[in-house]
């Protein structure tokens, strides 16, 4: 689908804030800030942030395609995304992943660093209420749809956080966690609440779902074979950062990024390969491609693979490189 309408953009100052905001909600985003937590903060911060994600999204995902609100109509209201205009409205994604992850992130750090508890609430807030406002501004929801993913996704932060030291201790310790952390994850992909046309929500959740099932055995894998964890002597918040300590944390962000991209590349067309083998359909297939068949097992393993990477391989090739 192509724009349904031409826009002038009169101030150039809101209208990169919101463009970048809103990618603060997507997979740019998580591919870089979550693996930077766990490369250069603390483990622990890291897991817990990804136990919040991956759980708050698949039940905004899930409610999405089980209320079926449309988004806003265009016109009215000018667009200026369509990749996500085939997704239901309610409630945002991008709103609650944005709450459940800056203050996912506040709470965990608030006792473990100094830094000014002020300091810390303000800057989750900021954070999330820019991401909910670029969702407005960009076109893609209503007041109502953010600010109900941002209630539900506060909601089940609350809910979440009395268990947070039991789930992370099972997930690092129990020896069902890698069975667990596969079987879980595919079976809700599988079962995904089926639409009467093709909307990319099933793949997002299956990447979701797929990243966190990776990283959750690399957890397990981390703490059965007595990998060092990072235990905030890397990043100090509130810190004025020394220029060595900086180029450490540049060259270990950098160097796992790089492995992390080139894995999920290699394992995208390794995996399509081998689908499309077994399906008998060309690589540039895109309605194949979207197949329940095809689609999770494709987006599964490659996440996964990538959020395993990131957890095991990168660590360990920052080992091997002298930048721990």
């Amino acid at each position: 689908q192509g724009c349904t309408q031409k826009y002038i953009v009169k101030n150039y100052f809101y209208y990169y804030l919101f463009k970048f905001s809103a990618a603060l909600g997507e997979e740019i985003f998580y591919i870089t800030f979550l693996p930077f937590t766990y490369w250069n903060i603390d483990h622990s911060v890291s897991r817990r942030m990804i136990i919040v994600w991956s759980i708050v999204m698949y039940i905004g995902q899930v409610s999405k395609d089980i209320l079926k609100w449309p988004r806003p109509l265009s016109p009215p209201v000018v667009k200026l995304e369509m990749r996500t205009n085939a997704e239901y409205g309610m409630p945002s994604t991008h709103a609650m992943a944005a709450t459940a992850i800056s203050f996912s992130f506040f709470i965990a750090t608030m006792n473990q660093y100094k830094y000014p508890f002020e300091l810390g609430l303000a800057a989750a807030f900021v954070f999330s209420t820019l991401v909910c406002l670029s969702r407005l501004y960009t076109g893609m929801h209503t007041v109502l749809d953010v600010i109900g993913g941002a209630l539900i996704s506060a909601a089940l932060l609350v809910l979440l956080y009395p268990a947070w030291d039991t789930i992370d201790h099972l997930l690092l310790t129990s020896p069902f966690c890698p069975l667990f952390s596969i079987v879980v994850p595919l079976v809700l992909c599988y079962n995904y609440p089926k639409l009467d046309y093709y909307s990319p929500t099933r793949g997002d959740t299956t990447t979701i779902l797929g990243a966190a099932a990776g990283a959750t055995v690399g957890f397990w894998l981390n703490n059965q074979y007595a990998a060092s964890a990072h235990t905030g002597t890397s990043v100090q918040p509130g810190l004025p950062l020394a220029s060595s300590t900086m180029v450490f944390v540049l060259a270990r962000f950098f160097t796992g990024i790089l492995v992390v991209l080139l894995t999920r590349w290699l394992m995208k067309s390794v995996v399509l390969g081998v689908l499309g083998y077994r399906y008998q359909f060309p690589m540039g297939d895109l309605q194949a491609r979207r197949r329940l068949e095809v689609e999770v097992p494709y987006k599964f393993v490659t996440y996964s693979c990538v959020g395993l990477t990131a957890t095991v391989l990168v660590p360990l090739l920052h080992q091997l490189l002298g930048l721990m």
